[in-house]
């Protein structure tokens, strides 16, 4: 029996539902991994706006660093772009469409609530704005672009160094949001899972565990310096 819906195929469940039988893992495991695939992709539409709804609010930037968003926006860039023209399932990793979306949008607000830092601001943006289409486009050597997606790794580990030692060094969180973060978290935990599942390349997975370390290191800096900046707001109060 087939039937076969976003490229999920339940023919062999409902067959052995069915019989009243329980579906075989090798049946079970490949549809769980598809729809926990989608699922991240739908919760991705949202995972940032927490964090954008929280500078807008408090009109603030403080404590977030401006290159770790950057190199974030960098990163999702590269990772999107070889996804693409590598012919992944969009399941596999149609999130990062959604992350590029926001994390452009944060750094937008970000150089917006930080202190003007004259035209050499301009530089960054206008430099990626124009190696980007390119990448996106994969209209780069096959080499070279395999270079790149090697060193996305690097990028993410880096756009997260900053922020970590941001948060080590004041002591607080700042205008992170928890919310955004620890969704980063558990997207990276199944998204390791549907990676294996979708045989996507090791480095694609080898990314995703990277995501639980760093994105699990700043959950714990929030959980961590949490109680002193409530304590902090009600001396103040």
């Amino acid at each position: 029996m087939e039937l076969e819906i976003l490229g999920i195929n339940f023919g062999c469940v409902i067959g052995a539902l069915r019989e009243w039988e329980f579906p075989e893992k090798d049946c079970l495991l490949p549809l769980v991994a598809k729809i926990l695939g989608y699922c991240i992709v739908a919760a991705s539409t949202t995972v940032k706006v927490p964090q954008i709804l929280k500078i807008l609010k408090n009109s603030s930037v403080r404590g977030l660093s401006v290159v770790a968003f950057e190199l974030e926006a960098v990163g999702y860039t590269i990772a999107l772009a070889y996804c693409i023209h590598k012919g992944l399932s969009f399941s596999a990793y149609g999130e990062l469409l959604f992350l590029l979306i926001q994390a452009i949008i944060l750094v937008a607000i970000i150089y917006y609530y930080s202190q003007p830092t004259g035209g050499k601001a301009w530089i960054k943006p206008l430099l990626y704005c124009a190696v980007a289409p390119t990448v996106l486009a994969g209209q780069i050597d096959p080499l070279l672009f395999e270079a790149l997606y090697a060193s996305q790794h690097a990028i993410f580990f880096f756009a997260r160094v900053p922020q970590i030692w941001e948060n080590y060094k004041n002591k607080s969180t700042g205008e992170l949001s928890f919310l955004t973060c620890f969704m980063n978290f558990c997207g990276s935990i199944v998204r390791v899972f549907t990676s294996i599942q979708e045989n996507a390349p090791l480095s694609v997975t080898m990314g995703s565990v990277m995501g639980i370390a760093t994105n699990g290191t700043i959950l714990s800096q929030i959980l961590m310096y949490q109680k002193p900046d409530a304590k902090k707001e009600k001396k103040v109060q």
